[in-house]
């Protein structure tokens, strides 16, 4: 199978942080939504992917090459949006546009001028005035405007209003009719992702947690409520994060069956959002 985004054993060394030989694929036509709370490497690993950091070990194929010796054929079929604001601030929108495009053999200025004008931005005004979200809506504009196969974004709905995150949405799953087009996004809001993500990778303390279809997450998670009596050290070990009172328990299950087959109609078994498993799975 051709992978537009594979990541092998990849492994970088800080001194209070590792990410610890991770791996996970992005097919062509799919949105992958990477999840994970602060400091677990999302960031390290999207910088990795990117090359602005120097790996300790392991492989990063995008489009089938090798990311570090094609960096700059790679980089200009990538749409890159980060949390972080790296453009000169004194310039103008229309100014710091024209600079980037010469880096992109399809930029498109008719595309480009179509989002400044769907996002409300002024072309004139310079980067410095520019509210959180607005430069966000510059990177987005960017992204976007030069007909890249691959959309990585980096917490790019952080700071925006949710009539505009919608929006940003729908524009993310219009881009991936095209199914030779992909989106890796990772994000600490975990509703836009139950929308739109066809695969969720899930990353804690610089380990895969699980790289698996959304759908089939969503699924076999569970939030299983219950008196303390059904507790016991066999059943504890099927639970993810328990939550223990004098009176009852709450906990998430990875296998919905399991759950049935060990306690019957003797529990409460409710749906697991994304945001449930990551907050059950961190806390242990």
């Amino acid at each position: 199978m051709d992978y537009i985004l594979e990541v092998n054993n990849l492994r970088k060394e800080f001194k209070n942080f590792t990410l610890d030989d991770i791996s996970f694929n992005l097919e062509p036509g799919f949105i992958m939504g990477f999840i994970g709370p602060n400091g677990a490497g999302k960031s390290t690993t999207i910088k990795l992917i990117m090359n602005l950091l120097k790996k300790n070990g392991g492989e990063i194929k995008v489009f089938g090459k090798d990311n570090i010796k094609y960096e700059k054929e790679i980089k200009d079929r990538i749409g890159f949006v980060y949390d972080e604001n790296y453009y000169y601030e004194d310039l103008t929108i229309n100014q710091m546009k024209s600079i980037v495009a010469s880096f992109y053999s399809k930029w498109d200025d008719n595309q480009f001028s179509g989002y400044i004008k769907e996002f409300d931005l002024n072309p004139k005004a310079k980067i410095k005035t520019l509210s959180k979200g607005m430069k966000m809506k510059f990177s987005l504009a960017i992204a976007l405007s030069h007909n890249a196969d691959l959309i990585i974004m980096d917490e790019p709905t952080s700071g925006l209003d949710p009539v505009f995150r919608r929006e940003i949405l729908d524009i993310l799953y219009n881009i991936i009719q095209d199914d030779s087009k992909s989106i890796f996004f990772s994000t600490h809001i975990t509703t836009d992702l139950e929308k739109i993500a066809d695969y969720i990778t899930f990353i804690n303390k610089g380990k895969i947690v699980f790289s698996k279809p959304k759908d089939e997450v969503l699924e076999n998670f569970v939030i299983v409520k219950g008196g303390t009596d059904l507790l016991n050290r066999d059943t504890r070990k099927e639970f993810i994060g328990l939550r223990e009172t004098k009176v009852g328990f709450e906990v998430l299950v990875d296998n919905k069956d399991k759950v049935n087959k060990i306690f019957g109609s003797k529990v409460l078994i409710e749906k697991a959002s994304l945001e449930d498993i990551m907050v059950y799975s961190v806390r242990g």
